[in-house]
């Protein structure tokens, strides 16, 4: 094993990390991503094998994260300041371990029976809740616009909480393309349209989100089969979280396929 203490952030290792866990941009071009945490280092490894390195802070980590750090202590690992270890962790109280790892490769489906089509979505931690709910429900595939945040952040991994590690996503997607390719109907979540709870979903099914302010463009509205609302009780909540959206539509379809 190798291992290096880092003091300093004029350290090139140090500024790499940083910048992994701040900009987008470099993890495409690196391919690579920062892991928090316990939970998800594990999930990564049951999936794509063990990590390139791990990074732990000074003083003592959890319980849990001491015994993996021991676990793998063949691992390359590089250790910081307490403070500079958090400039680089997506949450206000880690476990006290991260892991540098490769962004995982998938084969989307050809003709997938059930995507879901994200657009221009800029909320981390809602991007990740719903590719975690995507995932429970079943979700073959997951589509995200050109506009979207990123779904290899830390913060998306953290809210995800190892989804990424078993849904093929597309990032970048021309989602007009996208549906009209797609075998299927396609639905637009909008404040107008069709009732979510009239609808046949026991078919080829997309569902299509949009942004957390503005929802979806009106080009994106007009390209889906039809448009969809879910049905609220009282005209003082002007409309869903996304996420809760996504959720919602998403298990109506596996409710109405564990129904049939």
């Amino acid at each position: 094993m190798s291992f290096k203490h880092i003091t300093s952030r004029d350290n090139p290792v140090f500024k790499y990390y940083k910048k992994l866990s701040e900009n987008a941009r470099e993890r495409r071009a690196e391919g690579k991503t920062l892991l928090d945490g316990v939970h998800l280092i594990e999930a990564y490894m049951a999936a794509f094998g063990e990590p390139e390195v791990l990074i732990i802070p000074e003083g003592k980590s959890s319980v849990e994260a001491t015994s993996l750090i021991q676990s793998l202590e063949h691992i390359a690992t590089v250790m910081l300041p307490t403070l500079m270890f958090a400039e680089i962790t997506p949450v206000a109280t880690s476990t006290g371990v991260l892991a540098l790892v490769n962004i995982p490769k998938f084969v989307s489906p050809e003709t997938p029976s059930f995507a879901l089509m994200l657009e221009d979505i800029q909320d981390p931690g809602n991007l990740g809740s719903m590719l975690r709910t995507a995932a429970a429900a079943g979700v073959e595939v997951v589509y995200l616009s050109e506009a979207c945040t990123d779904a290899w952040s830390p913060k998306a991994l953290r809210g995800g909480q190892g989804a990424q590690f078993v849904l093929p996503i597309v990032e970048r997607a021309d989602l007009l393309k996208v549906m009209q390719h797609f075998q299927g109907a396609s639905y637009a979540t909008t404040m107008q349209g069709e009732s979510l709870y009239r609808q046949d979903f026991t078919t080829p099914t997309a569902f299509v989100i949009g942004n957390e302010g503005s929802g979806l463009r009106p080009k994106t509205i007009q390209a889906a089969t039809k448009s969809i609302r879910i049905p609220m009780q009282t005209n003082s909540v002007e409309s869903l979280n996304a996420a809760t959206a996504a959720a919602i539509c998403l298990f109506e379809r596996t409710r109405q396929l564990e129904t049939k």
